[in-house]
């Protein structure tokens, strides 16, 4: 990726955008994403984290057991803990992001930045959160097994990879064959191969269930939804606002050529 992306590329569409400006944009969007991840963790998050502690505390207490010490207060955990994380993560997501949009862009067909990056983002989500969560979904604390920490990893974020690689093959045969074929044709047989690619891996990764005996169900329903719930804010918000100031910023551009 180089500095600057000539005004002569057609990935810019002769703008002035540049690889660093859409880097420090995807950043700050970041931040601002992850803000709103904080306020939405807070409100529909927390309480089922709780809820999931509580019942763990409640099996140690019948088996006569001791809680775990912590080593970070809960008050830190879900206040400035918390905080940190979703800033660091929305800044790495949105930095990235705006660097896959300078690649993309005048790339995937004759899109505005706002539609491009509201594709992108909604891209973004099916492959690296909605696939590897529809295997792996989330778990609440007192769910897993701390000796199968690292093989759940590995499973989860090789998913991830294969969801990737999947995508972009995807994208790649829709772009051969809808000449071929016709826009809607070609976008249903690309979707479709990304749903067998995934479909094969996902049926060679190992199957993990480490669902304690009487978990609540209710309360693992709603931790997994709210950790999509989260992601899907994260993403609709970097994506939106992300699109809304490039396009600002390219009519900007526009307006001030003579």
């Amino acid at each position: 990726m180089t500095d600057a992306i000539s005004s002569a590329s057609p990935a810019t569409k002769s703008t002035t955008l540049t690889a660093r400006t859409l880097l420090l944009r995807g950043m700050l969007v970041g931040i601002v994403a992850g803000l709103l991840v904080f306020a939405f963790a807070r409100w529909i998050g927390e309480p089922q984290v709780e809820r999931a502690i509580a019942f763990e505390s409640s099996v140690d207490k019948a088996k006569g057991e001791a809680p775990e010490p912590e080593m970070v207060s809960r008050t830190v955990q879900r206040g400035l803990g918390l905080l940190t994380g979703v800033l660091v993560y929305g800044a790495a997501i949105g930095g990235i992001f705006g660097l896959v949009f300078a690649l993309a862009y005048g790339r995937i067909g004759d899109l505005s930045p706002r539609a491009l990056s509201a594709l992108l983002a909604a891209i973004s989500f099916v492959t690296i959160v909605l696939v590897p969560n529809l295997k792996y979904p989330a778990n609440p604390p007192a769910v897993g097994n701390p000796e199968t920490i690292g093989v759940r990893t590995a499973a989860f974020f090789l998913l991830i990879a294969f969801s990737i690689a999947a995508m972009v093959l995807a994208i790649q045969v829709r772009g051969r064959i809808s000449p071929l074929y016709g826009t809607w044709n070609g976008f249903l047989l690309s979707g479709g191969l990304f749903i067998v690619v995934i479909c094969v891996v996902s049926h060679f990764l190992p199957e993990i269930d480490e669902i304690p005996a009487g978990f609540p169900a209710n309360l693992l329903w709603r931790f997994r939804v709210a950790a999509l719930e989260l992601q899907a804010v994260l993403w609709t918000a970097v994506g939106l606002l992300f699109g809304w100031l490039t396009e600002r910023d390219t009519r900007l551009s526009h307006a001030g050529r003579p």
